[in-house]
């Protein structure tokens, strides 16, 4: 299993923002561009984010 990489205020900016997009593809402009949201949300989800891994960036405190 990956180690996670993001942090609990990271995580929640992340299913927050991917929530929003998301939606916009329901409501408002309902633009199919709303589904790249489900990368923020699944990266908040799962805590782990692979261009921090790339860029060797970690905000979690483990």
């Amino acid at each position: 299993m990956a180690m996670k990489n993001v942090g609990a205020a990271d995580r929640a900016v992340r299913v927050v923002i991917g929530l929003v997009l998301i939606a916009l593809v329901f409501v408002g402009p309902k633009t199919p561009w709303g589904w790249i949201g489900l990368i923020p949300l699944l990266t908040g989800l799962i805590s782990f984010c692979p261009l921090y891994r790339v860029l060797g960036i970690r905000t979690c405190k483990n």
